[in-house]
């Protein structure tokens, strides 16, 4: 744009404006994205034949407007540097107005200044006026595209699957489908897995897609109804390859986006550990407070007063500040911290824990054994050298029942990351920063059914920890499976990055009669429910070779990189925590005329 009285025509939205007299007239025009803007200027010495229409006309148009603007291209005097905002302002050039056309009206009942705050069911105005929703979408454009690139090099095929699948019974529940036909439906993929698998005994050696899945689940901050997962499979692999593969895409995404950069190689830690030094499958390594088991060193006498559990597992963890107010000793801060945090809504759960609340000690050394005269001293001495307190920390133990792990946390777990989060609203500790990645791994193949988890609906009392169809890790898992299923051991992997799980994979069961033997005989799958698999299990005989993947939440992967708290600022039409879209109104009632066609009836 560096031509002087040029002719150009520009599309945009009409934006503020300033008029400095009835002759001379400034109004800024956005771009079709919204991203950048230009002055317009109308003058009306400087229109052809004096024909001030276009001037009257630019006037009365209202803020949001869509225009065809005709003019002639200037350079402009150079401008004093300002702070953009989320709106770059191109000040190296202005238009000299000579006609302006309205595309459509922006109606004077719709209040949109910068200050507007537009409700849910009016998502349209909550992207056409917030640059950051629209750059967020974009850039979930370019990772997509970066991604596929990337996939494109590794030799991947993108490959789309069904979405009209059938009733299966994999774990999550299901969104169904009538049809026509009557009593028969089909049924919303939770994931592409079994096609997945299928297109490796196809003899697809290395498979993707952004596959869009579907789960009639309660929802969560980072989990809607429908979402999109990045989702891979290979041929002739295991879990090596497939972690290989996944930390060379999250390399190259964060280098091609220049966000901070990831280790060379990602941490690798077990299930076990995961839960017993951060109480949690999906642990945020950044906030340290790691977990340490202590009821060997306790007196029984303190182990009753915090629990009623006979012979309980009890652990500890301990906090510092970072900062404390220069008024307060770091003793005085930590014991009106947490005196405000266990009376608060936060940490009333915890207080009220049926299993027992926390034991509480600020260490301080004006007091017998630093305040830790509770332990008894040898207790407090080895904890004392274990956690290398000092003055002022925070000294938190917790109880539970001494059984294996299960589950995606611990009551401490839990706990510490409630504890830091109100440390970090307080300005005590510093909220984290960067990306810590870490491979949890060796999960337990199967798990406790319970009434919110029915798993596969088999009537052993037990489910697949995460599907039917992940494969033991070793031959003595697989001996396991015919002794003592519960300790079996699935080659199984989850990608956890800031305590955020961004997906999980595992390498498959490719042998038929395993297969079978997992659903019937570990699993107790009814015959009706088996013969929903027989599909799986034909293709499986027919010389399926070992294969491996994963999936990616995309979504979630998106809001990460972004540091969103939530999957719906990086979804473009996000469903409510209730699982409607106000803006369309959906989910709808149907009428009588839809529900006899498709051979339906309220009960």
């Amino acid at each position: 744009m560096e031509g002087k009285g040029e002719a150009v025509v520009l599309h945009g939205y009409i934006g503020p404006s300033a008029s400095l007299s009835k002759n001379l007239y400034f109004v800024q025009l956005f771009s079709k994205d919204g991203a950048r803007s230009i002055q317009i200027v109308s003058s009306k010495a400087s229109l052809p034949d004096k024909d001030v229409s276009a001037d009257q006309s630019i006037r009365k148009l209202p803020m949001h407007t869509p225009v065809a603007i005709r003019g002639l291209l200037r350079k402009r005097k150079q401008q004093p540097e300002q702070d953009a905002g989320e709106i770059e302002k191109i000040t190296s050039v202005e238009i000299d107005l000579l006609s302006v056309q309205p595309l459509n009206e922006f109606p004077p009942d719709i209040i949109a200044t910068p200050d507007t705050v537009f409700s849910a069911d009016q998502r349209h105005l909550q992207l056409r006026t917030n640059a950051g929703l629209r750059a967020a979408l974009a850039f979930r454009s370019r990772i997509g595209l970066t991604l596929r690139t990337r996939l494109a090099e590794l030799g991947f095929a993108e490959i789309e699957t069904p979405l009209l699948f059938k009733s299966t019974p994999e774990g999550a529940r299901e969104f169904v489908v009538p049809t026509r036909r009557k009593g028969l439906a089909y049924a919303l993929p939770q994931s592409p897995q079994q096609f997945k698998q299928i297109l490796m005994g196809s003899g697809i050696p290395k498979y993707y897609q952004f596959a869009r899945c579907f789960r009639d689940e309660d929802l969560r901050a980072d989990r809607q109804p429908e979402f999109t997962q990045l989702d891979l499979e290979m041929s002739f692999a295991g879990a090596s390859e497939v972690m290989n593969v996944i930390e060379d895409l999250m390399h190259f995404m964060w280098s091609t986006c220049d966000l901070d950069q990831l280790p060379a190689e990602f941490a690798r830690m077990t299930y076990t550990k995961a839960m017993a030094q951060y109480g949690s499958d999906k642990p945020d390594t950044r906030l340290g407070m790691q977990i340490s088991r202590v009821d060997y060193l306790l007196p029984g006498d303190l182990t009753s007063k915090i629990t009623s559990i006979q012979n309980p597992a009890v652990e500890a963890f301990s906090v510092r500040f970072k900062a404390v107010p220069e008024s307060d000793s770091s003793v005085a801060c930590m014991r009106d911290f947490i005196s405000q945090f266990l009376d608060s809504p936060e940490g009333t759960p915890f207080v009220n824990n049926p299993e027992g609340g926390p034991g509480i000690f600020v260490v301080d050394s004006t007091k017998p054994l630093q305040g830790l005269q509770a332990l008894g001293f040898e207790a407090a001495e080895r904890i004392e050298d274990s956690f290398k307190i000092e003055d002022g920390d925070l000294l938190v133990l917790q109880a539970r029942h001494n059984r294996p792990f299960s589950g995606g946390s611990t009551p401490i777990g839990n706990l510490r990351l409630a504890l830091h989060a109100a440390a970090v609203k307080r300005g005590l500790l510093e909220a984290p920063s960067g990306f810590a990645p870490v491979w949890v791994t060796d999960f337990p193949l199967f798990s406790p059914t319970s009434q919110t988890e029915p798993g596969q609906g088999g009537s052993a009392g037990l489910a697949a920890t995460h599907h039917p169809f992940t494969s033991p890790k070793t031959s003595e898992d697989i001996d396991l499976l015919m002794i003592d299923p519960t300790k079996v051991i699935g080659d199984h992997y989850d990608l956890v990055v800031n305590g955020v799980e961004l997906g999980g994979g595992s390498r498959r069961i490719h042998n038929a009669e395993m297969q079978a033997f997992v659903m019937q005989d570990v699993l107790k799958m009814s015959p009706e429910r088996l013969a929903e698999f027989s599909h799986l299990l034909k293709v499986l005989r027919a010389g399926c070779p070992p294969h491996a993947g994963i999936a990616l939440g995309f979504d979630r992967l998106t809001a990460l990189m972004l540091e969103k708290p939530s999957v719906r600022e990086v979804i473009a039409f996000p469903k409510t925590g209730k699982g409607e879209d106000v803006l369309v109104k959906s989910p709808g009632p149907l009428t009588e005329e839809t529900l006899e066609t498709y051979h339906l009836r309220y009960r």
